[in-house]
């Protein structure tokens, strides 16, 4: 298992009492999928440039994908750029894979297509070791799911001994969702005045 599909799975599990919005979901996976590189040694930090090595030996279609898209050629790309790039519609497509492998389904309603019901996990040995890990708190996971407004940011943070090119990555998941909560905040903003200019208010 990796770290973007363990936080999906908590993703899932902690809808709908608290769901992430797709957006911060999005880049948080792709900051998970960066994690997930940087341990496999397919990937290193020079200062905040992704620095590609060989593709990891790996069966996750997922992370194939995350490491075939990494700029291979100087000048390399920041950690922000791929997050923005990558987290690109990221939470849609780790459903579709998720449930072309089966690990989730929807629930069927009566007169009602499958695809229109709720996605619910399948028990499976995916969802019983990130479930593990979760209830571990392993402050990586944890963090992530912070920044992805799935619960609160753990009280202790990380440990003092945290790589550096784990907290710059993680660092880097938070300004991006940060300023993309900006972004929908600045949004609604915008449509309320709109909406209130027709109301004639």
């Amino acid at each position: 298992m990796t770290i973007a599909r363990d936080l999906l799975i908590v993703a899932l599990d902690a809808a709908p009492g608290r769901p992430a919005e797709p957006g911060d979901l999005s880049l948080s996976l792709a900051g998970a999928e960066l994690l997930d590189l940087m341990d496999a040694r397919a990937v290193s930090l020079d200062g905040d440039l992704l620095v590609p090595a060989d593709p990891p030996v790996t069966d996750d279609r997922m992370l194939q994908e995350a490491a075939s898209s990494l700029v291979r050629r100087s000048p390399y790309e920041s950690v922000e750029d791929w997050l923005w790039r990558r987290g690109r519609g990221l939470s849609s497509a780790y459903l579709a894979a998720f449930e072309e492998e089966g690990l989730f389904a929807r629930q069927r309603r009566r007169w009602l297509p499958s695809w229109t019901g709720e996605a619910v996990l399948i028990d499976s040995s995916a969802r019983r070791e990130a479930t593990d890990r979760w209830a571990a708190g392993e402050p990586v996971l944890a963090t992530l799911a912070a920044t992805a407004g799935i619960r609160e940011m753990p009280a202790d943070g990380l440990p003092d001994d945290t790589d550096e090119a784990v907290t710059t990555v993680l660092g880097a998941v938070d300004d991006a969702v940060t300023e993309l909560t900006a972004v929908r905040q600045r949004r609604d903003i915008e449509k309320a005045a709109f909406d209130n200019i027709w109301r004639g208010q």
